[in-house]
């Protein structure tokens, strides 16, 4: 029997989780990853120029020769993806795409458009950065230049560089890349 979820949660939303558990409970294990996806390979990134095996080998030790490579980086992206943790790619993509704006009105937009999407506390792909770096780039969008992201974006390319290039590197997609 399943516990009694009322006591914990109000009426309705209690009913709704003991469902939904008794549901996965009567489930066999294969049914599960219907519910549940766990992609086990990336999808395929779109249509950009394959690298040759050996321009592939090259990402193993740069992290910013992938990112530059436009089927490198639709690759680890798709790869962050089944990892639940693409907010860093795109995060630093947004960057990039922030530095390239002229317009001091556009550069306010897309610093607002950035912020409330990657840096603001509860942000729906909040990035993972210190309280002080936060600090700093709320500051710095105070008035917004090519430069207020900086320290943000170096915090999570070194963040991806330590922790998500190496895993990348290990996956089965990567391996099929340089074969």
């Amino acid at each position: 029997p399943l516990p009694d979820l009322s006591l914990l949660l109000p009426c309705c939303r209690a009913k709704e989780i003991k469902t939904k558990l008794g549901t996965l409970l009567q489930k066999p294990d294969s049914t599960i990853d219907f519910i549940i996806p766990y992609p086990e390979k990336p999808e395929k990134p779109p249509k950009a120029q394959k690298p040759s095996p050996e321009e592939a080998l090259q990402w193993r030790d740069s992290l910013e020769k992938l990112l530059q490579n436009p089927y490198g980086l639709a690759s680890f992206r798709s790869f962050l993806r089944s990892e639940f943790s693409e907010e860093n790619a795109e995060f630093w993509v947004a960057c990039e795409d922030y530095k390239k704006t002229k317009s001091p009105v556009k550069m306010a937009e897309k610093a607002k458009k950035i912020y409330e999407e990657f840096i603001q506390t509860e942000a729906p792909k909040e990035v993972n950065i210190d309280h002080f770096t936060k600090a700093v780039t709320m500051k710095n969008l105070v008035e917004p230049s090519p430069t207020s992201f900086d320290m943000a974006q170096k915090r999570i390319f070194a963040l991806m560089e330590k922790d998500s290039l190496p895993r990348f590197v290990r996956s089965e997609f990567y391996h099929e890349l340089i074969k």
